[in-house]
């Protein structure tokens, strides 16, 4: 089979024919599967409505050239698989991308990046450079490619202010789409001490400050990444080309961004995506509305189907029992506590759009996954659902002290070797990969069953774990004992 080309895409006319001449609009920080499934997917969906008109130019942050990688062999170009459940019909399409014009090396083409500072196209930044890449780092911006995403950020932004002399019509939306609450102003926040620490001047800054807009946002889209190779070679006969890029995704596809009418202006692509894509000047909505339905769920959820046998999210929606826990705890546990009356319909929408998720067969939504920190994770994510239940109802939500009960037993080690903490189900070793496991490892080691009731209050009580002590809540101790005590029976 052939190679995915510009000449393939021509030839089968799957890329519109001006796909290659639109210009360059958009510089994106990482080549991920996030960014190429979501953000590079819309602005070409909004490229073939006629709507942006504008491709993207990729900084890819990692050692190593891009002269003979995939980007480069495919003319830019990659698929985009979507399958799975959507409103309860089955979706499976595929769609040739073409937003990407090309991937530049930062460690080493540097000066060919800061060249596209002076582009009077460009109008948008979009990053993803994973949790840990929203950090600042001291460093100077002026010795090669900084080390840091901020720091090469701010050297960029630089650029262009000496160019265009600090014009206010050329400053840019900057878009994070890092899985961070408040990743915008926490980026804006890592420039201006990198610009106040290499003394880039009181004019720059004053530019930075009214005419680079910095914008919080939040993605929210499966995509595993590269598919298996049966998998993926089976999707290639289908295409009928070979492409070393392809990503397949599920059909749901959200981007929240915190922006006004200039931000609606310069970001037009979403336009073309009025369902899947906000720009308002809150999205504390969208923000918690995932935190607690989608996050939450999987938090209370996974340990509990992991321990009954189950692997992926998918199998857990193909047993009854577990399919059930899951309904309860969305619709009686969790949306109750939710602070949206206002809104309550789009609450209800986006849970049913979880559920169907939650059901894709082509997704192979790992639980182990979904454990890594799950102690954190718990803290965040159910705690204040936790405690806006007690303050709504004063009874005790029983799915969540199921999951709880789960996640205490998950915890239970059984082997440390080699730095790596061990549990053990059906009489094999699973990982866990916890902050919080060495402390859970010394609590099981004094266990006694006779008091279980006793063990489970003084890890409640452990206000270092949550934001405070979960004892308060009447009731909630002898039901998370109850259950632990269930479970623990062969």
């Amino acid at each position: 089979m052939p190679q995915l080309s510009k000449k393939i895409a021509e030839s089968q006319k799957l890329v519109p024919s001006d796909a290659f001449d639109l210009p360059v609009k958009v510089l994106q920080f990482g080549t991920g599967v996030l960014l190429r499934g979501l953000c590079d997917y819309q602005i070409d969906k909004a490229n073939r409505a006629g709507v942006f008109g504008g491709r993207v130019v990729v900084v890819k942050s990692t050692s190593g050239g891009v002269g003979n990688d995939d980007f480069t062999n495919q003319d830019g170009l990659y698929t985009v698989v979507t399958q799975g459940v959507q409103q309860g019909k089955n979706v499976d399409e595929a769609t040739v991308v073409s937003a990407i014009s090309r991937v530049i090396s930062a460690q080493e083409n540097w000066d060919d990046i800061l060249k596209i500072a002076r582009n009077p196209h460009l109008e948008i930044i979009i990053s993803n450079t994973t949790e840990v890449g929203i950090q600042y780092v001291e460093e100077s911006v002026f010795k090669g490619p900084p080390t840091s995403f901020p720091a090469k950020l701010t050297r960029f932004l630089y650029e262009r202010f000496k160019m265009f002399g600090g014009h206010k019509n050329k400053g840019l939306i900057v878009v994070p789409t890092e899985l961070i609450t408040d990743n915008g102003l926490k980026l804006r926040e890592c420039v201006e001490k990198i610009s106040k620490a290499n003394q880039l001047g009181g004019m720059f800054t004053k530019w930075l400050k009214y005419h680079v807009k910095f914008c919080n946002s939040l993605v929210d889209r499966i995509v595993p990444g590269k598919p298996a190779t049966a998998v993926h070679s089976e999707l290639e006969t289908r295409l009928g080309y070979e492409d070393a890029l392809l990503t397949v995704t599920e059909p749901y596809h959200f981007w929240a961004i915190e922006g006004d009418d200039r931000v609606k202006q310069v970001l037009s692509f979403a336009a073309a995506n009025p369902e899947s894509i906000v720009i308002e000047e809150d999205i504390t909505f969208y923000r918690e509305r995932k935190l607690r339905i989608l996050n939450g769920s999987h938090s209370l959820a996974a340990q509990l189907g992991f321990l009954n046998g189950f692997d992926t999210v998918y199998e857990c929606t193909q047993d009854a029992t577990m399919n059930a826990y899951y309904d309860a705890l969305i619709y009686q546990n969790i949306i109750p506590t939710l602070p949206f009356e206002d809104q309550n319909e789009a609450v209800i929408h986006f849970a049913r759009e979880v559920l169907d998720r939650y059901k894709n067969p082509y997704i192979k939504h790992k639980l182990l996954g979904i454990t890594l920190q799950a102690t954190s994770k718990m803290n965040a994510r159910n705690v204040p659902t936790l405690q806006r239940y007690y303050d709504e109802f004063d009874t005790v939500p029983q799915q969540i002290a199921q999951g709880f009960a789960a996640f205490l037993l998950f915890e239970k080690s059984v082997k440390f070797e080699n730095g790596q903490y061990f549990g053990l189900r059906n009489n094999e070793f699973y990982p866990i990969n916890d902050d919080a496991t060495a402390y859970f490892y010394t609590q099981w080691a004094k266990f006694d069953s006779a008091k279980t009731k006793e063990f489970v209050e003084e890890i409640l009580g452990n206000t270092q774990l949550w934001d405070c002590d979960l004892n308060k809540f009447a009731g909630f101790a002898d039901a998370v004992a109850g259950y632990l005590s269930t479970q623990m029976k062969p």
